[in-house]
């Protein structure tokens, strides 16, 4: 299966970097709780920020009048370096404000130097540094790859943090906690990178302390320590050591190192001898060892640990995808070159694969030569006779990887055979370009010479199985092979089915054969115009399909009558009082819209039935234009007196009709045609037109649609489709 550059480099650096990713994860989680555990100690000092060294340093020096140093670490524990009073060294942490001895450093504990040391370095020093700095550098490849591909899926930048599609739990986590975690895991690798720089000394780090000028020491005016003026405005806060001079002498003096800069202080008089700012990576490395650490924050540190969590799902969810994907890799039976059936497949992440499988599976079953490839593949098939494709939108409504050339190859490739093609479209209705490149192919394939859609294009949200259903039945009663890729999710359960009365029924026309009938269902399943009535005439697994249109609190189909029909036939002898077992099917891409400004219904034939159930509860009166084809006047009559009612209560706002048989002899086309002006004008200010019917029909009607939104709006017809402006149901 083709995949992109970008996740093919993901992988790949993922896998070249897991098990030392996997290391520094796990201890990094470690390290993670010794700053928390440090800042439970009691050695910080109450309000800490607020102390200068104009207050600290007088107490200090009047507690410990041999003190040589003074530090302040990143817990902010101040430490300091002095003599006892028996002359003893002593280092110790004390409260700056009372000068008052609160512990003794004990030093990083063995366990946490030992985890330290194999974060760092794997025990093997500057080699083991250097291929743990090449490991954080490549965690932020990883991460940047890992946020093109969410751009990609999430069909551009903007759409970074919507809602995401659970094609399966380890799909959806990696890319939902990725996307979380992004930053921090960014901010981890980046400062790990750079700490390693650092410390090959690849960038300049080093202070360069000017000499003190002994001449430019003055003696006057002498100041008390808490009369300094740099002391007064420094704060403890700010200090990394202070080096104490060594005896009262002018000459000796203070050497501050504070966070950014490092300075040296006249003790007589508190001037200023000396000052210079550290190197930027100096700074940079400070601040980069504070944030890969956590080490001066209880909470950042805690969000770390739980970010090194995070990678090592990643890892096993990566891999976990990745094995997947591999699973589904096709093993063909036949070749090519001998398949009656050619199925194709356009998926990005593989998910579509398994659609495929279980028709191609179904079709070798029965005895059928398949051949099962990717759409890239596509070629010359010497004794092909069907074409199924199944394919899903990536990006802004474009192809998936694996099926980027198709369009070329189309152009390019001419076949022997006639095909009977059928085209399923995978995706979400979350997304604007909902089965986009779905309706490009299927519209495609229409402009084939030697091509015959055998079905409407079919669209799946959701991966759902009980829409692939309604697909693959339409294609078996097509085609006349009675293939059931129904897996244990879609058997049939009795217990499912609801029961139906039949409450009304009219004889069938005699100039077409088509008869009303209402059904009452006796549970209180929803239901809505637009769904479809799934009977089993014979008992058994056979399954026929009727659009739903409901009136009232009934159900009522539109059904012609075919000679020796399995489920029109069933329909027609019912009587009313008789119950059937059977199904609702919701269908809610083919629902009357909501907050829409106009709605246009276009059909032929018994195609009418749905339109009906939506015009009568169009209460809120949107905008309603109906174009319906019959044979002839006769036909129409069945619906006559409902269709006048409408358009005296305004739910239904015009009426046109193309009888075909009689009159003018004109198709719905026709007067598509003629209203150009009326159709355009609902595409472009973002109406909706529903066709249901018959195939032909609904073939007509797209080129002739297409033809209009070109002039109109400059858009082709399938960017209205993928945004669900132009919805079918023809059979």
């Amino acid at each position: 299966m083709t995949i992109s550059i970008w996740r093919y480099s993901h992988l790949l650096l993922a896998v070249s970097s897991s098990l030392l990713l996997v290391l520094a994860s796990v201890t990094g989680i470690i390290l993670a709780f010794e700053p928390v555990l440090e800042k439970q100690q009691p050695y910080r000092p109450a309000d800490f920020e607020q102390i200068t060294l104009a207050d600290a340093l007088p107490v200090l020096k009047k507690s410990f009048p041999d003190i040589s140093e003074l530090s302040v670490d990143h817990n902010q524990f101040v430490v300091t370096k002095a003599s006892d009073e028996e002359g003893k060294n002593l280092t110790a942490y004390i409260d700056p404000k009372t000068g008052n001895v609160l512990g003794k450093p004990s030093g990083q504990s063995e366990f946490f130097q030992t985890v330290t040391t194999l974060h760092r370095s794997l025990f093997y020093h500057e080699a083991g540094r250097f291929l743990m700095g090449l490991t954080a550098f490549l965690l932020f490849l990883i991460a940047v790859s890992g946020t093109i591909l969410i751009i990609q899926r999430q069909r551009g930048l903007k759409r970074f943090f919507t809602r995401i599609v659970k094609e399966n739990s380890a799909q959806y986590y990696h890319v939902t906690l990725g996307r979380l975690s992004l930053i921090i895991i960014l901010i981890i690798a980046l400062t790990g990178t750079y700490l390693s720089v650092i410390r090959f000394e690849l960038l300049p780090t080093k202070v360069l302390s000017p000499d003190v000028d002994p001449d430019a020491i003055r003696t006057k005016p002498a100041l008390s320590l808490s009369d300094l003026p740099v002391f007064k405005n420094t704060r403890l806060a700010d200090v990394q050591t202070i080096a104490f001079p060594f005896s009262e002498d002018a000459e000796d003096y203070y050497t501050l190192k504070l966070n950014d800069r490092e300075i040296t202080v006249n003790q007589v008089t508190g001037d200023i001898l000396t000052e210079s700012l550290y190197p930027t990576a100096l700074v940079v490395s400070q601040l980069s060892l504070n944030l890969h650490t956590g080490r001066t924050n209880t909470v950042w540190a805690l969000i770390l640990a739980i970010a090194s969590a995070n990678i090592l799902f990643f890892i096993y969810s990566g891999f976990a995808i990745t094995l997947k994907r591999r699973g589904k890799r096709v093993k063909n039976q036949y070749t090519a070159d001998e398949s009656r059936f050619i199925i194709l497949v356009g998926s990005e992440n593989g998910s579509t694969y398994r659609f495929a499988q279980l028709v191609h599976q179904q079709l070798v079953q029965r005895g059928e030569k398949a051949w099962l490839a990717e759409l890239n593949s596509y070629r010359t098939y010497p004794k092909a006779e069907h074409l199924i494709i199944l394919t899903s939108t990536y990006g802004l409504g474009d192809a998936p990887t694996n099926a980027a050339k198709f369009e070329s190859l189309l152009a390019t490739v001419s076949q022997p055979n006639p095909l009977r093609y059928s085209v399923v479209g995978f995706g979400s209705t979350a997304y604007p370009d909902f089965c986009k490149f779905a309706f490009d192919i299927h519209n495609r394939l229409e402009q084939q010479p030697r091509a015959t859609p055998l079905v409407d294009v079919h669209t799946v949200n959701d991966k759902s199985l009980a829409e692939f259903s309604l697909w693959t039945k339409a294609w078996a009663q097509q085609a006349g092979i009675p293939i059931e890729v129904a897996t244990e999710t879609l058997t049939l359960d009795p217990a499912t089915l609801d029961t139906l009365q039949v409450t009304a029924h009219s004889a069938a026309d005699a100039n077409d054969d088509t008869f009303l009938i209402r059904l009452k269902t006796t549970s209180a399943v929803p239901v809505t115009s637009g769904d479809l009535l799934a009977i089993y005439p014979a008992g058994d697994h056979r399954e026929r399909l009727y659009s739903i249109g409901v009136l009232g609190d009934a159900i009522q189909l539109s059904v012609r009558l075919h000679p020796g029909g399995l489920g029109s036939g069933f329909l027609h002898r019912l009587t009313t009082g008789e119950t059937i077992r059977a199904r609702i099917v919701s269908n809610p891409h083919f629902h009357f819209p909501v907050n829409t400004p106009a709605v246009v219904m276009i059909s032929n034939g018994t195609g009418i039935a749905p339109f009906l159930g939506m015009i009568s509860q169009n209460i809120a009166q949107t905008p309603c234009y109906l174009y319906c084809g019959f044979r002839n006047q006769a036909s129409l009559d069945l619906y006559q007196p409902f269709l006048d009612q409408q358009l005296a209560t305004q739910r239904l706002d015009t009426l046109s009709v193309a009888l075909s048989r009689e009159g003018e002899k004109q198709y719905v086309s026709d007067l598509i045609t003629r209203d150009h002006t009326l159709i355009g004008r609902v595409l472009a200010e973002g109406g909706v037109l529903m066709l249901c019917g018959s195939l032909a029909m609904q073939k007509d009607v797209l080129a002739i649609l297409d033809t209009i939104s070109q002039a109109r709006t400059g858009q082709a017809v399938s960017y209205y489709q993928s945004r669900n402006q132009i919805r079918t149901d023809c059979y």
